[in-house]
């Protein structure tokens, strides 16, 4: 079963946070969403999500363009593991709400989505992203906490590796 990461990415940090990812679990496939057709993704079984927040709580431009497409396909039968970057200081009231919105569109096909984290040690009112006490994936503030990313990549990516690969 072929694992692949798609991320979009304006700035850049979600394209590195996709490479150390991808490094970390052994240099999987890596597909940035401005340069690659959504429907790729059928080509996988096991899938990494990735994706910043922009604006007040929007999609960035990658995933805004490729939405249309993405929301039609079909993730019945994929592992799914799902990674953003968020600003939890400056929007707190919309904290890393663009993987809550592609979690929101998975969840419609029945998708195995695993890698919960804790909202444990972050800052803020509100997130799309959040489902109790737990974000839906791997949440990344490198505008605030950038000295706990590496710690809770590691973490991260050791609880869903005996999935995702």
């Amino acid at each position: 079963m072929a694992t692949a990461i798609f991320y979009g990415s304006n700035s850049g940090n979600c394209e590195d946070i996709a490479k150390n990812i991808s490094n970390k679990l052994g240099k999987i496939d890596t597909f940035n969403l401005a340069k690659t057709k959504v429907e790729k993704m059928n080509e996988y079984d096991k899938i990494i999500l990735g994706a910043s927040t922009w604006g007040n709580g929007e999609l960035n431009d990658d995933w805004e363009d490729a939405w249309n497409n993405f929301s039609k396909l079909d993730f019945s039968n994929k592992t799914i593991a799902l990674f953003g970057l968020g600003d939890q200081e400056s929007y707190g009231d919309e904290f890393a709400d663009a993987i809550g919105i592609i979690y929101e569109q998975i969840k419609k096909s029945n998708a195995n989505i695993i890698g919960f984290t804790s909202i444990k040690g972050y800052y803020h009112d509100y997130s799309r992203a959040q489902i109790n006490n737990d974000f839906v994936g791997l949440i990344i503030d490198e505008d605030n906490q950038s000295e706990l990313t590496e710690n809770r990549l590691n973490d991260w990516v050791e609880v869903i590796k005996s999935e995702i690969l």
